[in-house]
This record gives C-alpha cells, sequence and structure tokens, in this order.
C-alpha cells in the first residue's frame, strides 16, 4: 500500500510518541521534499524532526510536476500542494491531510 502524509499528521502523532502508529498500519509512508523540509529544517529540534530524518520507514520523496504544485498552491501551502501532487504521482491508495481546504483540493484532483 502506497501512503503519502503531509506535516500535521507526522508532527502530531509524533507529539504524543505515537509515530509508529503510520508503521504499524502502512508499513511504510512517502512524504515529499517540502514536508521533509518544514519537519526536519524548520521544526528542527521539535516533534517529529529526528525521526523523519533517521526513521527509514518515512521516506522522502521528489514530486516531478511542478506545474500541478504551483497551481495547487493558489489554494494550498506548498507541503499540502506537493502532498497531493505526490500521492497522484504515486498512484497511493491514501493520503493523510488534516485542513479541510487540503482535503477538498485533493478530492477534486482525484
Amino acid at each position: 500500500m502506497i501512503v503519502v502524509s503531509n506535516t500535521s499528521p507526522i508532527i502530531n502523532l509524533a507529539c504524543i510518541g505515537q509515530l509508529d502508529i503510520l508503521r504499524q498500519l502502512y508499513g511504510s509512508i512517502a512524504i515529499p521534499e517540502s514536508v521533509y523540509h518544514e519537519i526536519a529544517v524548520t521544526g528542527s529540534g521539535d516533534a517529529g524532526s529526528r525521526e523523519v530524518q533517521a526513521l527509514g520507514w518515512i521516506e522522502t520523496t521528489k514530486t516531478t510536476n511542478r506545474l500541478q504544485v504551483a497551481a495547487l498552491q493558489i489554494e494550498l501551502d506548498k507541503g499540502e500542494a506537493e502532498s497531493i501532487v505526490l500521492a497522484l504521482e504515486l498512484n497511493a491508495e491514501l493520503l493523510l491531510l488534516d485542513e479541510r481546504r487540503g482535503r477538498t483540493v485533493a478530492s477534486r484532483q482525484g
């Protein structure tokens, strides 16, 4: 099963010491580069930052359709836009988003 995650699900689960739930449920998850940057660089030292860098089952993957990312950024932040595009590019079975607007846009994208 291919699963893509945005920032908040990772940070929120890391905050309560339950990040491993994602591995237990899905085996591995993919995150776009902007989500990695937001968690590991911008949030350095915060919940999830060390885990995203160290855990092999969290895989950082580059999106290739930059035009689609840019188009989605009209409505969403970069992490949400890249997460949606990455899910489409990988034909993911599941996309983990917690923001209502992001879920609405993802549904429109299929």
